[in-house]
Formats: C-alpha cells, sequence, structure tokens
C-alpha cells in the first residue's frame, strides 16, 4: 500500500521560551536529543532562516488534550479507537490516515504531534532506504513533532530514526495510553525547543553578520602625510544597530588637500543607512578623481537620484577642503549646518556661511557655491549632524532645542574645561543626550579635525 503522508506546510513554526528537554532514555538517563544536533550544526553553517508561520498549538498543562495523527496503512492495526484517557486525565485524540489524500485531510493545525509506522514500506524512489517514509513525512511536514513507531526487535532502526530527525520513538508492543500521552508530551515539547533553539542561533547568525557588515561600512580616514589629527563620534538612532543614515568621510589628496565631508540622509532604516554608505564611497572616489565643489554635489545628487527608492527621499551635506598649509579653506554646504571652528586663544563659533544651496535631491538643477574660509594657524573644526543640536532641553516636556547656539556655548564650556579630541566629541554628545532627558531619537555623527 502507498505510503500516507502528511500535506506540507510551508514554513516552519516560530516558538519561544521553552527549554530544551532532554531525550527520555529506557534507562532513565538524559542526553541531549539528536534533533537538537542536527539543527545547531546546520545552523552553525549559517543555514538561511525560513520567515515565521503560524505555530502548531503545544498543550500547556498537564491534563489538556492531545491530538495525535497516525500514519499507519492497516485499518485495524494498533490504533482502532478515537481517543486515548491516560491515568493523568489527559485524553488523546486519535486520528489515523490510511493513506495520502486522508493524510492531507487530517493533518490540521490543531494536530500535535504525528505516528508513523516505520513498517511502512517507502515512497517511490527510495532506492532501498529503510528511513525513506519518515524522511519523507519530515520534509512534508516540518513544524509537527514526529514518533517512530517500530518492533522492539527492530531497535537500532528507532534509533537511526531520532537521528535522522524524529523526536523520539515507541516500541508497538510495550505502548499503552499513558505512555502514549507522555511521549506526545515530550515530543512536541522538544520539536518546540529545537526549533526556537534553530530560530535563535539563526537570529545570533545573522545579528553577527550584520554587526561584521556596519563596522566594515564605517569609514576609515585616509590622511597619511597630514599633520592634522583626527576624531570621530558615530551613534545611529536606530536601536541596536551599527549604522544610520549619517555618514562622513576625510581623505587627503595626492596635491596635500585634506577633504571632509559629513552628511544626513533624511529617515532612519537600514534602507537610509545604506544610501548613505553608496554616497559616502561616491564622494571618496569623486575626491580621488579631482571633483570639487558644485562640481562634486551635483554629480553625488545624481547619485542619490538613481538609488533613492523615492523621490521624496534627499540628504544634506557638508564638505571642506583643507589647503596643504592648512591655513585656508573651501567650505560647501547643502542643506547642512556649518562646521563650528574653535581658534587658539578664542571662542569657538559656527563658520559664516550664508550662501548654502539646497539639500541634494531636491532640486533638479540646483547650484552650490563653494566659499573661501581662513582658519589661521592653530584651530579646530568640528563638522555634526543635526541630531546633536535637535535635542530638547529645559524641563521634561520642553518643546525648546539645544540649536546651534545652544551648541557652541556648550562646545565652549568643554574646551574650557580642556578636553579635545574623541574626549571632546564624547562629552558632547554625553551632555547633549543629558539635556534631552533620554538618548537622542535621531542619528549623530561627529567629526573632527586638529591642527597645532
Amino acid at each position: 500500500m502507498p505510503v500516507p503522508v502528511p500535506r506540507q506546510r510551508e514554513n516552519p513554526a516560530v516558538e519561544h521560551g521553552q527549554p530544551v528537554l532532554p531525550r527520555q532514555q529506557q534507562d532513565g538517563s538524559s542526553t541531549e536529543s539528536a534533533a537538537a544536533v542536527a539543527v545547531r550544526a546546520a545552523a552553525d553553517r549559517a543555514a538561511p532562516a525560513a520567515p515565521a508561520a503560524p505555530a502548531v498549538p503545544v498543550p500547556s498543562a498537564q491534563g489538556s488534550d492531545l491530538t495525535l495523527l497516525v500514519i499507519e496503512g492497516d485499518p485495524a492495526g494498533t490504533f482502532t479507537v478515537p481517543s486515548l484517557l491516560d491515568a493523568a486525565g489527559t485524553r488523546v485524540r486519535i486520528r489515523t490516515a490510511r493513506n495520502l489524500t486522508e493524510a492531507e485531510r487530517l493533518l490540521t493545525d490543531d494536530v500535535h504531534c504525528i505516528l508513523l509506522d516505520l513498517a511502512l514500506p517507502g515512497p517511490s524512489g527510495g532506492d532501498g532506504d529503510e528511513l525513506a517514509t519518515l524522511r519523507h513525512v519530515l520534509r512534508l511536514a516540518p513544524r509537527h513533532a514526529v514518533l517512530a513507531l517500530t518492533a522492539e526487535a527492530d531497535a537500532e532502526r528507532a534509533a537511526e530514526a531520532v537521528r535522522v530527525g524524529a523526536q523520539d520513538y515507541l516500541f508497538r508492543d510495550e505502548l499503552d495510553g499513558r505512555q502514549l500521552s507522555r511521549a506526545i508530551r515530550y515530543a512536541v515539547e522538544r520539536k518546540r525547543a529545537d526549533t526556537a533553539q534553530h530560530k535563535l542561533a539563526e537570529s545570533r547568525l545573522r545579528a553577527q553578520e550584520n554587526a561584521r557588515l556596519e563596522r566594515g561600512l564605517l569609514p576609515t580616514p585616509l590622511l597619511e602625510g597630514s599633520n592634522l589629527r583626527f576624531a570621530s563620534r558615530y551613534r545611529p538612532g536606530r536601536s541596536r544597530a551599527l549604522l544610520g543614515g549619517d555618514f562622513y568621510d576625510t581623505v587627503r589628496t595626492s596635491d596635500g588637500t585634506v577633504h571632509a565631508m559629513i552628511g544626513d540622509v533624511c529617515g532612519h532604516g537600514p534602507d537610509e543607512a545604506a544610501l548613505g554608505v553608496e554616497l559616502r564611497i561616491a564622494w571618496r572616489a569623486l575626491t580621488f578623481a579631482g571633483l570639487c565643489g558644485d562640481e562634486l554635489l551635483s554629480t553625488l545628487q545624481q547619485v542619490l537620484e538613481h538609488e533613492r527608492e523615492s523621490e521624496e527621499i534627499f540628504a544634506t551635506l557638508c564638505t571642506v577642503d583643507i589647503a596643504p598649509d592648512g591655513r585656508r579653506a573651501g567650505l560647501c554646504l547643502a542643506g547642512h549646518p556649518s562646521p563650528l571652528i574653535a581658534r587658539h586663544g578664542r571662542a569657538a563659533q559656527l563658520l559664516p556661511y550664508e550662501d548654502g544651496g539646497p539639500a541634494l535631491g531636491l532640486l533638479p538643477r540646483a547650484r552650490w557655491s563653494r566659499r573661501q574660509v581662513e582658519l589661521g594657524g592653530s584651530w579646530s573644526l568640528m563638522m555634526y549632524t543635526d541630531g546633536l543640536i535637535e535635542g530638547r532641553v529645559g524641563p521634561p516636556g520642553s518643546k525648546r532645542r539645544l540649536g546651534q547656539d545652544g551648541m557652541v556655548e556648550m562646545i565652549n564650556r568643554q574646551l574650557a574645561a580642556g578636553l579635545g579630541g574623541e574626549d571632546l566629541l564624547e562629552a558632547a554628545v554625553t551632555e547633549a543626550r543629558d539635556l534631552n532627558g533620554g538618548e537622542l531619537t535621531d542619528d549623530v555623527a561627529l567629526l573632527l579635525l586638529d591642527r597645532g
């Protein structure tokens, strides 16, 4: 008779919060299930995660009814009653599938477990595999716990069934209602624990891969040969993210000019973060190619227009090119706040710049002017994104923002306290967060260049 197998469920169920239960051995000892070992091995090989599907119901308390789907070809076989009742009061409702059509119809979401008779002949194409039937059922019903049923004399094949993927096995000659109910409950819990462990392992692998990817996407400044000191601070607004929509970079070209930029893609999701990385890489390539000022920004706008998901996406940008002698710089602003400069012996202030152009992506034929600014002999130049200045200040519920003026006052206090470099940037972010009364909701990026 053909082997009846249940209809395939597309995705494994996602279960949470259950401990891994040991397999009950004949001698009362406990070892970890072979299925759990196999699942972890697959996770270690970074198998792709399947999307979640509705969960198979799991009994949560002693006495809860259980539903068992029995797949066996003999209509007068082991199970000839619609239900069993064990000593603890657990009722086991039994459905028997004698062919493929019945199995497909009876395998519904309220089935807790499948009991498969290993004596059934294998499906066509089994090539002599004694467990071809079991493999077929495991492949077609990946969300359900499976018990293998066999004769005591066939214990070796029963143990192999567990190694292949069944949650447990039962000997036909020793089967009674109480043992069956307990075996089903253990099998269902083990299946749930194995699935949760599998998902957890895959989630950890994805998190590790994402972290490595995001760290690799953060820039490495290329300042070899320059006497400028570089520091940066980056804090994404997205929870548990390493990279946000803010981006920055610093490079030194062959003529000795140091180029720095900082920008902000509107929005906070992974798509915005990816677009920020694309713009940063494009900026670096165009800078090394010799582009500057309006020509560079116009080309970056073309990159943005081709890469963004919708026409509503735009990006602000600030670029600075510092002459080889370090005493002057060219400044371009595309909808971005002006940098802050602190000269030796003088209070920090914003660079004067009133001729900034629009953000990238807002106007198709926009133009951006480049303004020459004097830096002096000894200075610190801080570039930042608006996540730093848009935090709130004052009592809880206050609508007042820190703003650029508040940021300048804050930086001057920290400079007066002798802070500089990474310490200055860390102190700026910390104080802005404290003034906000909690974490800043927007991405924050800071870049600091020092001379003298």
